[in-house]
């Protein structure tokens, strides 16, 4: 059973994969170089020639246009970076957050940037937040004077994050998704790197304090003459 499972999982990946050279099986590709040029339309045995004679591997980019499209690279090499990407993009997905804050139309100065304050704080964190306004009774007549406050605010941090959903009425409420300009990964990185300089900066003011107060005693301690 083990190992019908496993022959599985080879067959698909083997099929997810892209042909690459003499799997190619087509008369004629459209050739791309391996810095992005266009080559034209090519014999099959020319382009396969063409990827010998530059040591690269000549890879199916488009199977489904006609004729197919194909590209001269170094195939480990891009299988390489591209596992590292979607790794990356995975551990950003899984560590990245949905934070929620609510206002209501009617906010005042002092809790509007209280909000904000909040907003601004998971956004530098690397995390999405979503931002939604609860109507109350007539309010509900007025949703461009929420789209106005909703606007302030996505402007107001736009240093840090942009608009990934745009407001939008969601039954008695309306509701817009800021992402970040910063992956988590990247945030948390610079977290720890200000939080080691923090550290050493403290340590330095310490160890400096000490050497004068040790000097204090020293000069205290010296006989008179």
């Amino acid at each position: 059973m083990r190992r019908a499972i496993t022959a599985f999982v080879r067959r698909r990946e083997h099929i997810s994969e892209p042909r690459i050279n003499d799997r190619i099986r087509v008369p004629e590709v459209r050739l791309v170089g391996p810095n992005g040029e266009q080559v034209g339309i090519v014999a099959i045995r020319k382009a396969l020639d063409l990827a010998r004679e530059a040591d690269l591997d000549l890879v199916e980019v488009a199977p489904q246009a006609k004729p197919p499209v194909v590209k001269l690279m170094d195939f480990g090499k891009f299988k390489y970076e591209s596992a590292q990407k979607a790794r990356e993009s995975r551990r950003n997905q899984a560590n990245m957050a949905l934070k929620e804050i609510r206002f209501r139309l009617k906010i005042d100065e002092h809790d509007y940037e209280t909000k904000k304050g909040h907003v601004t704080r998971f956004l530098a964190g690397g995390d999405k937040v979503k931002v939604m306004i609860m109507f109350r009774g007539r309010e509900q007549s007025r949703p461009e004077m929420g789209m106005r406050l909703l606007n302030k605010l996505a402007e107001e941090v736009s240093d840090l994050g942009s608009v990934e959903s745009a407001p939008r009425v969601d039954g008695r409420n309306m509701v817009m998704v800021i992402a970040p300009s910063k992956s988590k990964a990247d945030a948390n990185a610079e977290s720890r790197k200000a939080s080691e300089g923090a550290k050493g900066s403290t340590a330095e003011v310490k160890s400096r304090r000490e050497r004068e107060a040790q000097a204090k005693a020293g000069s205290k301690k010296a006989p008179a003459e």
